[in-house]
């Protein structure tokens, strides 16, 4: 069982990233998951994300994968009941799934435990920068985000967000692997992973129709890359919203927009 471990190591890290999973989302083992200012946080972020990549919405082709990214990607989720065994779901998990899915898998929870990470530091550092203010902009948001810091882990995530997109789009060349994925569902219900295996199934979907993955994937880097480098540098226009736009489009991102209370 040791060798066989050391032959296949994303066991042991689904393993590890579900606890982690776990602990991050506890309100008793982490009291900062009720702070006040976790919500406005988490919707703001949603519109900022959809402000800064809201043309793919206006792309046939892309539209069913910018929404899948917008909601899901930079979302926040609970991908396992609290209460599950992670000793009994991994098992589960490499039965019914190839071990490339596995690998996305591993990714994606990493992401989005990372994600929640960083979320609970930015609110305890708006706590202390603005214990009396209800709104959130963008000069008050860069300002929480160098305080919090952690430039690699940001990089991290940003380099996760690809590469759970990279994952969704070799799992649609798979062989069968959407008639896997409708297979499984039952126990992933049964084991309590029935949040993580609709992400599946929304990714394979939308990335079935996408065509062009790499450049879409790309895009989405390469502008979280520079909005990352002028929050740390403190620039004006952090997430590039007064720069014309260079897509094909040439369309800017302005307006109101919808707040998914869920998405990064």
């Amino acid at each position: 069982m040791q060798a066989m471990a050391r032959g296949n190591p994303i066991p042991a890290r689904l393993t590890r990233r579900l606890s982690w999973h776990q602990a991050l989302h506890d309100g008793q083992r982490e009291p900062r998951n009720g702070s006040r200012w976790l919500s406005p946080l988490r919707q703001w972020q949603a519109w900022r994300v959809e402000r800064s990549f809201g043309h793919f919405l206006k792309d046939p082709q892309r539209r069913d994968a910018a929404m899948f990214f917008l909601s899901e990607v930079y979302g926040d989720h609970d991908f396992s009941r609290r209460d599950a065994s992670v000793a009994r779901i991994v098992p589960m998990m490499q039965r019914l799934l190839p071990a490339s899915v596995l690998a996305t898998l591993s990714d994606a929870i990493e992401l989005d435990a990372l994600t929640h990470a960083l979320d609970l530091h930015m609110a305890q550092a708006l706590e202390a920068l603005a214990p009396r203010r209800k709104t959130l902009d963008t000069e008050l948001y860069a300002l929480a985000y160098r305080q919090v810091g952690h430039r690699r882990l940001r990089q991290r995530q940003i380099d996760l967000i690809v590469r759970v997109g990279q994952g969704l789009a070799q799992a649609v060349r798979l062989p069968g692997m959407a008639m896997l994925l409708r297979l499984s569902r039952g126990p992933a219900r049964a084991t309590g992973l029935a949040d993580l295996q609709g992400f599946l199934e929304r990714g394979f979907a939308a990335f079935a129709l996408l065509g062009d993955a790499a450049a879409f994937l790309q895009e989405i880097h390469r502008h979280e890359r520079a909005s990352a480098r002028r929050l740390f540098a403190g620039k004006p226009d952090p997430f590039g919203w007064d720069q014309p736009r260079k897509s094909a489009a040439g369309q800017r991102a302005a307006g109101k927009t919808t707040v998914r209370r869920s998405a990064r």
